[in-house]
């Protein structure tokens, strides 16, 4: 009996799930893409064969299927079908709902989750589920559609790209796969319009162009300097996020050249952009570029990398600049000048992205532990080696000497006394004590 209901289900789902058919001109055959299904992700093909299997459509879908045509191995893999989340979620226990502007749903494997998007409908659909608020950005877009329609409200015709696994075809109806050729990075639709609706896509082409090598054609180009303002009406946690993957992409640094070229750096980054009119700006940028160069460097070789460190580095002559202006007007310590001017600091770039707590807290005593270095008289070294973030403390202290912000003899007894044996170092923090200076006659 519950043989012939499941199978009654399953026709009802199937009727429900039948979409326009596909001209073949859109569909590329396995022989002419590089996509091979033996570079997918063993729990992809789970969720894609249940889909399928359970009478949905299913595709592997965006950047996923772009990377495998590039012959990258992509970072994770993203599936796009008619099924409802709340479908979803019913075939599979290890699934949970997110999201509020677009509701996703994340299938849960031990080291891996796979994103499932219900299909998105068209632009013009009229639904209390789509909501556009003043300033033309979408709110709210819970509107389920055809394949047809969520091709065209994917951002980038190299991101809107369907793998089919039943025929190994994919389906490419906006040029997508050529623009993969020739390393194009394209948005789809208007791009002013698109742009209003979403203006993070100015922050998604630049990392992308940055990531994979892309140049941004022209329509896509040309309306972002002059859009970049928008910027300043995300939400300042949501940009938090989209920094943080810039941080990440490996090519942070080339990224950032694109953020200073098309005014979205000032936006994001107001009390550092600051400094480039001044006497520091050659001296702030050549910090930045060298960090952003080793961040790219470590992320390539699977090394860990903290936003606080990035962050860090990026707020560190702002700082230096505050807390000078603090101790002259005050006449207070050095250090009580840095802990002022550290909340100052933060609370001004947190007005454009809010850094956590936790990160804010890192970043706290990365430069704090700057101010401590100097001082290497009788246990404070120990100490400091035992100290949680010194590491990270210690290779911004290289980074600065490395670009004369400090002295290099400073780095390089650092570096000596954390490779010395016990007795070295006894005798470089009694080299290093200060004898008293004779009064002159």
């Amino acid at each position: 009996m519950n043989i012939i209901i499941n199978f009654i289900k399953n026709l009802l789902r199937r009727s429900r799930s039948k979409q326009k058919p596909i001209d073949a001109s859109y569909i590329i055959p396995r022989s002419q893409h590089r996509v091979s299904k033996t570079n997918i992700s063993v729990n992809a093909l789970k969720v894609l064969n249940r889909l399928n299997s359970s009478g949905y459509q299913s595709y592997l879908v965006g950047g996923s299927v772009r990377d495998l045509e590039l012959g990258k191995q992509p970072k994770d893999f993203d599936i796009a079908t008619n099924a409802t989340p709340n479908q979803i979620k019913k075939l599979f226990r290890n699934a949970r709902i997110i999201g509020r502007r677009f509701k996703l749903v994340h299938i849960l494997f031990y080291r891996e989750v796979i994103e499932v998007a219900t299909f998105r409908g068209s632009d013009d659909t009229e639904s209390d589920d789509q909501i556009t608020n003043e300033r033309g950005m979408l709110v709210r877009d819970n509107v389920y559609g055809s394949l047809q329609d969520d091709v065209w409200r994917r951002d980038f015709t190299v991101n809107a790209l369907y793998y089919n696994l039943t025929d190994s075809s994919i389906i490419d109806f906006t040029g997508g796969v050529k623009d993969v050729n020739l390393k194009v990075l394209r948005l789809l639709g208007d791009a002013k319009t698109r742009y209003q609706e979403d203006p993070v896509r100015m922050l998604r082409a630049i990392r992308f162009a940055a990531k994979l090598h892309f140049t941004l054609a022209p329509e896509t180009e040309e309306p972002i300097q002059s859009m970049s303002h928008l910027i300043e009406n995300i939400p300042s946690s949501r940009l938090f996020d989209e920094v943080v993957k810039l941080s990440l992409c490996g090519e942070v640094t080339r990224a950032y050249h694109l953020l200073l070229k098309y005014g979205l750096f000032a936006r994001l980054f107001k009390p550092t952009s600051e400094l480039y009119n001044g006497p520091l700006a050659s001296q702030v940028d050549a910090l930045i570029i060298k960090a952003l160069d080793n961040t790219d460097r470590r992320v390539r070789e699977n090394k860990p990398v903290t936003p606080a460190f990035f962050f860090a580095v990026l707020l560190w002559f702002p700082l230096k600049e505050r807390a000078a202006a603090i101790q002259q007007a005050e006449e207070i310590a050095p250090l009580a000048a840095l802990e002022r001017a550290m909340s100052d600091v933060i609370v001004a770039q947190n007005a454009a992205v809010a850094i956590p707590k936790r990160f804010t807290q890192m970043m706290r005593e990365i430069w704090l532990l700057q101010f401590r270095f100097a001082k290497r008289s009788g246990k404070r070294p120990y100490t400091l080696l035992e100290h949680p973030r010194f590491r990270a403390a210690y290779d911004f202290l290289c980074l600065r000497a490395e670009m004369g912000d400090e002295s290099k003899g400073l780095a390089e007894w650092w570096t000596a006394f954390q490779d010395a044996s016990e007795d070295k170092r006894e005798q470089m923090i009694t080299k290093n004590i200060k004898k008293p200076k004779h009064q002159s006659k």
